[in-house]
């Protein structure tokens, strides 16, 4: 093993004591805490002073060169000084390695953002970041939610187009033997038209009562923005758009136009010829 002093790690709130090269290329690197706060019994607050013992673990971290990296953290586990605390004692912990934390912050926040972001799927992400599945899949769940939770962009034209997703699915209920439908295979999505065309939201079902539910949802003053509405020829998302936003003026989207004009076409032609 040979010291390696070069490599440097920006985890907030530790320290690299030393590096270590064993004879597989792997990097070892030893941290300390480096934060004072750390020392902060998580129940209570106070600042401890009596040191109960020490502990090491393994966090993983983002890939570093070509070779492994593995990190060893030596931490100390203090005694609370607050008497009435029912957390006797605690071992430190920081914001990039949470206390029982496996892998750093900033390495769930990659492979959620592969995901979110570079358009990867769960289990390349996985594959990539030398993570499992169920690890990344909770890190998009969370990386997307800062998406889905932030407010929505002003728009002005706004798309509704339906999409086709899965089969339809029935139950029979056992009191009354009716069967209703449970999952629609049609959903309706809502997009930004005339800007970069992302996808604002998205419901189950493709009726007026389904597009008015997910209008309900946004705000006035953001409905109230929107000048024009493209749609297809569908008369069902033309009563709700006439309903829900009747300031809007309904506009029929090119693609539609031209592939009935196609079929016409079509049509004439082969009549034609027979």
């Amino acid at each position: 093993m040979v010291n390696d002093t070069t490599l440097l790690l920006d985890l907030g709130g530790v320290s690299v004591i030393r590096v270590e090269r064993l004879e597989d290329g792997t990097r070892r690197v030893h941290l300390a805490t480096a934060e004072e706060a750390a020392r902060a019994c998580p129940e209570c607050g106070a600042f401890a002073w009596k040191v109960k013992g020490t502990a090491r673990t393994r966090p993983r971290d983002l890939p570093y060169g070509e070779r492994g990296l593995v990190l060893l953290w030596h931490k100390r586990r203090w005694w609370c000084r607050e008497p009435k605390c029912p957390r006797k004692s605690f071992t430190e912990s920081v914001a990039q390695i949470p206390a029982g934390a496996r892998i750093t912050a900033r390495l769930r926040q990659a492979a959620g953002r592969r995901v979110r972001d570079a358009g990867s799927t769960v289990i390349q992400a996985a594959r990539d970041l030398h993570l499992s599945w169920p690890t990344v899949m909770g890190a998009f769940r969370t990386s997307a939610r800062e998406v889905v939770d932030a407010p929505l962009p002003e728009v002005k034209v706004l798309g509704v187009d339906e999409t086709r997703r899965g089969m339809t699915k029935w139950e029979q209920d056992a009191e009354s033997g009716k069967w209703r439908l449970t999952r629609d295979r049609w959903h309706t999505g809502f997009v930004d038209a005339a800007s970069h065309g992302g996808l604002l939201g998205q419901v189950e079902g493709r009726t007026v009562a389904d597009v008015l539910a997910w209008l309900s949802t946004t705000p006035l003053t953001w409905r109230k923005n929107i000048t024009h509405v493209a749609i297809d020829m569908s008369a069902t998302y033309r009563a709700a758009i006439r309903t829900g936003l009747p300031d809007a003026i309904v506009v029929v989207d090119h693609f539609h136009v031209v592939q009935l004009a196609n079929k016409m076409l079509s049509a004439l032609r082969r009549r034609t010829t027979a």
